[in-house]
Formats: structure tokens, C-alpha cells, sequence
């Protein structure tokens, strides 16, 4: 598969402030100008797709006609075992209108118990970055990491479900996480934590 290099500004398809400070902070070392894609106007379209990548891709694709820039889109979500996936492409969808992660993390909770499972409550993050150019030019990567979810939410740091989620490597949720303990620095030589950062590596490697 042949991927294109990032040479000039990027749109960041989202208005999720959480997930726009991780994404610059990723792409920051690699002197990428970032452009948010509200700052441009530009609305975030409907997930309609029924995948990561799927929606990662529509984000990407609505982003780079309105802009005529290469455009960077994420899709991710909390899949939890014992709910068959769930909240997974909904996890934001579970937060409600406002964004309210505390209410979401809650569901889970309250879901699991409905369901008689008993923990440990296996789950993995997955995250699919796309990247669309004007012309139609696309490419796409993945991260995934497995882990267990805890209750009481722990940790005041990150955004999302990071609080309920402890990763197998440690023995810390994501939300008593530094940015820097999840995400590799560019050539420190260590691997990535967050499915965020994991995608990204892979997306480094091909087009930064």
C-alpha cells in the first residue's frame, strides 16, 4: 500500500477539545500546523458508519472537501466484553448531548451490573485515524489496548471513559495518567499505551 507524507497544514476534524489537545500534542514534535476544523466552521457530520474506520473516514472526508486541506479524523470508543462491544461507536453517544462522561461511565457501570458479570469487566479502547486528502487520496490506522474496568471511576486527568479503564501494563486507570505516560515520545524507543497514541505511531512511521 502506497501511503502520502503530511507536508502542509492538517485539519482536525473534531470538536472534542479533549481529543484535539491529544492530537496536537502528538503531532506538535513533527512541526505539522494544526487547524481545528471549528475554528474553519466546518460542523461535524453524523456517524452513520458502523465501524471505527467507517466514521473516522466520513469525519475525514466531510473535513478535507470543506477545507480543500488534508484532513485528520479520529473514531474511537470504550468496547467492553461482557455488553457484546458496547458502548463502542456509541461511546460518545452514551455521554448524551452535553458530553457527560460521569453519566456514561456510569451506564457501563450500571449496565454490567444488569448484566450479572462478575469482574474483572474485560474491555479495550480502539481508536482508527484517518486521513483524507482533497483529491481523494486516503489513508487509515488502528490502535487497540486491552485492559479491565475499575469502579470507582479513578483519576481526575484525560477526558472520556479514562477513569473506569486500568490498561493490563499498569496498574493505574488512564484518568491517574500523565499525557506523557500514555503516549511515546517521537524516538525515545518506547511503545505507545493509549490507542490513541498506538495509531499514531503506525501512522508516523508512513506519513511523517
Amino acid at each position: 500500500m502506497s501511503y502520502r507524507k503530511i507536508t502542509g497544514p492538517l485539519v482536525i476534524a473534531t470538536h472534542n477539545e479533549g481529543k484535539l489537545w491529544e492530537l496536537k500534542q502528538l503531532l506538535g514534535p513533527y512541526g505539522i500546523e494544526v487547524i481545528s476544523a471549528g475554528s474553519l466552521n466546518i460542523p461535524e457530520p453524523e456517524e452513520t458508519e458502523d465501524s471505527f474506520q467507517g466514521n473516522a473516514l466520513l469525519k475525514a472526508r466531510a473535513a478535507a472537501h470543506r477545507a480543500q486541506l488534508p484532513a485528520f479524523a479520529d473514531d474511537s470508543g470504550l468496547c467492553v466484553e461482557a455488553l457484546g462491544g458496547a458502548p463502542g461507536i456509541y461511546s460518545a453517544r452514551w455521554a448524551g448531548a452535553n458530553r457527560d462522561f460521569k453519566v456514561a461511565c456510569e451506564r457501563v457501570r450500571q449496565e454490567l451490573e444488569a448484566s450479572g458479570v462478575q469482574p474483572p469487566f474485560r474491555a479495550n479502547f480502539t481508536c482508527a485515524l484517518a486521513i483524507v486528502w482533497p483529491d481523494g487520496h486516503e489513508d487509515v490506522f488502528e490502535g487497540q489496548v486491552d485492559g479491565v474496568l475499575v469502579f470507582p471511576p479513578r483519576g481526575e486527568k484525560g477526558f472520556g471513559y479514562d477513569p473506569i479503564f486500568k490498561p493490563d501494563e499498569l496498574d493505574k486507570t488512564f484518568g491517574e495518567m500523565m499525557s506523557a505516560e500514555k503516549h511515546a515520545l517521537p524516538g525515545d524507543g518506547s511503545r505507545a499505551l493509549s490507542h490513541r497514541a498506538r495509531a499514531f505511531q503506525a501512522l508516523s512511521r508512513a506519513c511523517l
